[in-house]
């Protein structure tokens, strides 16, 4: 991301990748005047809160692809 401020994100088992910083609540998001667009902020967690779903889901889809074939 060539130019732009970016917020570089880490998880020991997770790997890192970085973030625009305006897409966090760490940057004053970029409007449009005649943009009627809500503004919005990057929540964490929320971010979490998807990540533990996946996560249940994944577990939840492995058990029953392991029980099928037993």
């Amino acid at each position: 991301m060539a130019g732009v401020d970016t917020l570089l994100l880490g998880h020991v088992e997770r790997g890192s990748f970085s973030i625009a910083r305006e897409w966090t609540d760490w940057g004053a998001p970029a409007v449009e005047d005649d943009c009627e667009i809500p503004v919005s902020r990057f929540d964490l967690g929320m971010l979490l809160e998807l990540i533990a779903l996946i996560d249940q889901l994944s577990a939840s889809s492995s058990k029953k692809s392991s029980t099928k074939g037993a």
